[in-house]
């Protein structure tokens, strides 16, 4: 039995396809190859170019390390309590304001009762991004859920959601924040939750615009009308689509969420005293900043260093996670 002959034949004296071998037969040509699948596994995926493009912004990339050691320094606080032998809530009034690199116990001096500024500054750094950290989880569920809910559904629900938005976008939230900080005097984890529920409208009304680009798409209508839930569709088909755009917002929103802490904690409304946090330090030692300004120096310097890298490295995700760029 003969098998059915798939080739193409052409006109007698046409020219041959670029590429064509010469001894085929006349009015033969060969049949188009098609890409193998090793060859279609090697194209690389859109987060796997993003990262390439992340890569090679220089700039990135040391924001990048400057932010993992912030958090390692911060987080492994109670290791650096424990090869110094310092502990953040004691210290010898003797050692009243030591001078930073002049012993190497307290290499970066002591504060004004004789506490060890390093161990301090470690053990502030970790509650001010603890409480940044918990501040952007809690946004970024309710604003991802919120805008997705309004911009999926539309009507009334998006009316209704968005027009409270509104309302909290103009209301000053410095404000809204030190009314309730007097009224409840919350700790770190209650200070994170106040500061999310006043900045996650930002977010919401992002997801919301995608939202409503996304859900005319044809697969989404392809999963409609093969039964899919609405709730499947959301978490499916929608919320893999604005994976990028979260990332991105939630990477340039931790540095004014490390920044609204320390304000609070510096006007004596969030964390406060003998809980460390580099806002609190940096409210102590303005007291005594001309007694030793490095006791000033060193927090405000931290608070600087980790909004400016996160900053920056937030700037990299948003070029190297747009399409139009990475290419």
């Amino acid at each position: 039995m003969s098998t059915q002959d798939t080739t193409r034949p052409i006109a007698k004296g046409a020219e041959p396809l670029a590429g064509a071998p010469e001894n085929l037969p006349e009015g033969k040509v060969q049949p188009a190859k098609v890409g193998d699948r090793s060859t279609l596994l090697s194209t690389p995926g859109y987060y796997k170019r993003a990262w390439r493009s992340l890569r090679r912004d220089r700039v990135a990339m040391s924001s990048l390390v400057l932010s993992v050691l912030l958090v390692i320094f911060s987080f492994g606080a109670p290791v650096i309590s424990a090869l110094t032998g310092n502990d953040y809530a004691t210290g010898d009034l003797t050692n009243f304001l030591t001078p930073w690199f002049t012993t190497l116990e307290h290499p970066l001096g002591t504060d004004p009762n004789g506490r060890d500024v390093l161990v301090r500054l470690a053990y502030g750094g970790r509650v001010s991004m603890t409480v940044a950290l918990v501040a952007l989880a809690v946004a970024l569920l309710v604003g991802l859920t919120m805008g997705a809910v309004a911009g999926f559904y539309g009507g009334l629900i998006d009316s209704v959601i968005m027009r409270f938005v509104d309302v909290l976008i103009s209301i000053p939230s410095i404000a809204v924040l030190l009314l309730i900080s007097v009224w409840i005097r919350p700790g770190p984890v209650g200070l994170a939750v106040i500061i999310a529920l006043l900045g996650w409208t930002g977010l919401a009304r992002l997801i919301r615009g995608e939202v409503l680009s996304l859900r005319s798409r044809d697969y989404v209508d392809a999963a409609r009308v093969s039964g899919a839930s609405n709730r499947t569709i959301i978490t499916r088909h929608i919320f893999p689509n604005v994976i990028s755009l979260v990332i991105v917002w939630a990477s340039l929103a931790l540095p004014g969420l490390i920044i609204t802490e320390a304000t609070l904690s510096y006007l004596g409304f969030g964390v406060r005293i003998p809980t460390p946090s580099w806002g609190n330090m940096l409210q102590e030692a303005y007291q005594f900043i001309t007694l030793s300004w490095t006791y000033a120096f060193l927090p405000g310097l931290f608070i600087f260093l980790a909004a400016l890298s996160f900053n920056l490295l937030g700037i990299g995700l948003r070029d190297a996670l747009d399409p139009r760029l990475n290419n």
